[in-house]
């Protein structure tokens, strides 16, 4: 098997993978992902021990125990740029040895849980719910540079929101779904259904300051699209990436979102610690 070389695969002096500073050992099987730095310690704050605490840039990594089950806990920073890091090098740490830079024969599973924020599409769910997100739908373009294997379900929806967006011609979205195992797990009583993951937070949300957005009526249009009885529920910026990526590598995804704004409605939360915590305790207790 071929040696990966320096430039794919760089390391740190003392051997660590590049951006997250993490040693394979630093690492659970079980992974939680958060966007923001400061959210790696409200998660962690459930552990019921804490036995590393790493960071660079905006990767921060605690790592410990709920009862037996080691987790860690891993910041990302926001967008799909920073997925395509984080889990290309959570799996480097445990699919690759990185003193012959040579893959693994036997390869390991992590099960990657990101608990984030979002907003949603439709008028009927309220601020302060939380999304488990079936399906994704990235309007980034970070899986149009991986090779892929699609579900039925995938090319089904790949296909029905491509003839969506038809007259949108600059768009060219791809779809990712959840685990199964994972979303089963997470969904006996949190809303589910599609996620729309967007390369920008003004634009290409749906939000207008000083720029005007190329395609006004985009998501009014996407709120009424439907597949197999499916709605687009939320929009965010890193499932997507996350469950496609993931699931290249061979590892178990699954998307838990703090619905903080209804942009139908114009509402946003009044207590949004409240709801991303409730997000965190479903993480925990129902997939972890």
């Amino acid at each position: 098997m071929n040696q990966i070389s320096q430039t794919d695969l760089i390391l740190n002096p003392d051997g660590s993978v590049y951006h997250l500073n993490l040693l394979p050992e630093d690492i659970g099987d079980a992974i939680i992902t958060v966007g923001d730095p400061g959210r790696v310690e409200e998660v962690s704050d459930f552990f019921d021990k804490v036995e590393l605490k790493k960071g660079k840039r905006e990767f921060l990594t605690h790592t410990g125990y709920i009862g037996k089950k080691r987790i860690s806990v891993v910041s990302t920073g926001i967008g799909t740029d920073n997925i395509d890091i984080v889990i290309n090098e959570l799996d480097a740490l445990v699919n690759i040895d990185l003193t012959s830079r040579r893959i693994k024969a036997k390869k390991k599973m992590l099960d990657i849980v990101r608990v984030g924020t979002s907003g949603t599409l439709q008028d009927d769910i309220p601020v302060n719910s939380i999304v488990v997100s079936e399906y994704a739908i990235g309007f980034d373009s970070l899986m149009h540079h991986y090779l892929r294997d699609l579900s039925d379900n995938e090319i089904n929806l790949r296909d029905a929101i491509n003839k969506e967006l038809v007259d949108f011609n600059n768009l060219s979205p791809y779809v990712a779904e959840a685990n199964a195992e994972l979303f089963s797990r997470a969904n006996t009583s949190s809303l589910s259904g599609i996620t729309l993951t967007a390369p920008g937070f003004y634009a290409p949300q749906g939000r207008n300051l000083r720029a005007k957005k190329a395609f006004p009526s985009l998501f009014e249009k996407l709120a009424g699209f439907n597949f197999n009885g499916k709605r687009i529920t939320n929009l965010e910026m890193e499932t997507a990436g996350i469950y496609g990526l993931a699931k290249v590598l061979g590892h178990k995804a699954l998307s838990v979102s703090a619905i903080l704004a209804n942009r139908k409605k114009g509402e946003f939360s009044s207590d949004p610690r409240k709801v991303i915590m409730s997000a965190i305790v479903t993480a925990i207790k129902k997939i972890i």
